[in-house]
């Protein structure tokens, strides 16, 4: 397979000159997303709204230049994201789209509809083939997803408590899947408890959508219901005191490959387009309704027709950046008993492990991970 082309600019701007949005609109001409027929298409723009409380996600501000952009191609841009399976705002369509309103995404700002893409209890889902899946054989994607006639990815690229980070695979493999899907994917590894660490605080129980944790009253700590635990990782993130772990240690890497597998799904048959932007890096996901201080400097945008190209580029651009002081991932470096992984993601969330997406999403044939950056300035 041949070099995938990856665009990229940064986030420079000269005073009384054109902004960012304006910048990244070059950009996307530049990287050729004007090759797709999109005249009378629907087009679905995939992106995180955030969840209620966290400020990292992206501006709606690039949300609209995705939209205008694809209007000056004649085709008919909606924004789309499907259903949380865990407690929080974005769990059905209704608080899902006050969500996004609360956070600045409406037809107003952005330029076109919101759809959220299950539909109202996150059940409006199809099943998809994926061709050459080894773990997944028909992925449960949002039906108004699939509806679309072209599809475009836009992601903020961030730090993940599970996956390492959320790049253009996770905000479409994960994003993409309804409630069901995004169950499949996780069920996996059992999460277990350090009774010793635990602080009885509770805090992750509040983050559990399956009734897989309870509060032991006679001991004072967690338990974990091992019939209704599905693996997804929300306690994990909740947990301050590293009380919580998984078992299975393949749970993180099964999770990478479904999850490959899943975005293959997505994309397979029609023409896709993926946008990636390395800004407020948090070291966990949007779906907090919080967001800790960046670990990596704001790097750039890039694009490419290959999300799994646009990934490796934006790993690698991270890989090279310095981390960030007062920062999550700065202070787990300054301890003096932690050990160094040389590897941004895995310093900042050890128990975290994001190769295995990579290097099965290439074994697939989702794209390549071989790739030429190419400077827009």
């Amino acid at each position: 397979m041949e070099k995938a082309k990856v665009y990229f600019t940064d986030f420079r701007t000269v005073a009384f000159g054109d902004g960012l949005p304006t910048k990244l609109k070059k950009m996307l001409r530049k990287a050729g997303i004007g090759e797709i027929d999109m005249d009378g298409k629907f087009v679905a723009i995939k992106l995180h709204f955030g969840e209620l409380g966290n400020i990292s996600y992206l501006r709606p501000n690039y949300a609209k230049a995705v939209a205008d952009l694809v209007k000056e191609f004649g085709g008919k841009p909606f924004l789309t994201d499907c259903n949380t399976m865990y407690p929080g705002k974005r769990k059905n369509a209704l608080e899902h789209l006050e969500c996004a309103w609360e956070n600045g995404f409406s037809p107003l700002s952005v330029g076109c509809p919101i759809l959220i893409g299950d539909g109202l209890k996150g059940t409006d889902d199809i099943a998809v083939p994926v061709v050459g899946g080894e773990y997944v054989k028909e992925a449960k994607i949002g039906r108004a997803v699939m509806d679309a006639d072209v599809f475009v990815s836009l992601t903020h690229f961030k730090g993940h408590e599970m996956t390492g980070f959320g790049g253009a695979i996770k905000n479409i493999g994960m994003g993409c899947g309804s409630r069901a899907g995004k169950t499949e994917q996780h069920s996996g590894g059992k999460a277990s408890i350090d009774e010793a660490k635990c602080r009885g605080c509770m805090a992750c129980l509040k983050e559990c959508a399956n009734e897989g944790l309870f509060f032991d009253e006679e001991a004072g700590k967690m338990r974990v219901n091992e019939d209704n635990c599905v693996g997804c990782g929300r306690c994990l993130g909740a947990c301050n005191f590293d009380a919580i772990a998984f078992r299975n240690f393949a749970a993180n890497e099964l999770l990478n490959k479904r999850m490959a597998e899943y975005t293959k799904a997505v994309v397979d048959g029609r023409p896709h387009f993926h946008i990636s932007l390395i800004v407020d890096v948090s070291p966990n996901c949007d779906c907090h309704g919080e967001n800790d201080a960046p670990i990596l400097p704001n790097l750039g945008m890039f694009a490419s027709f290959d999300p799994l190209a646009l990934d490796q580029a934006c790993v690698d651009a991270c890989m090279k950046a310095k981390p960030l002081p007062g920062s999550q991932l700065y202070e787990n470096l300054s301890k003096p008993d932690f050990l160094d992984h040389h590897d941004h993601f895995k310093n900042s969330t050890p128990q975290s492990e994001w190769r295995s997406c990579l290097d099965h999403a290439e074994k697939i044939g989702l794209g390549t991970r071989d790739y030429e950056l190419i400077s827009v300035k």
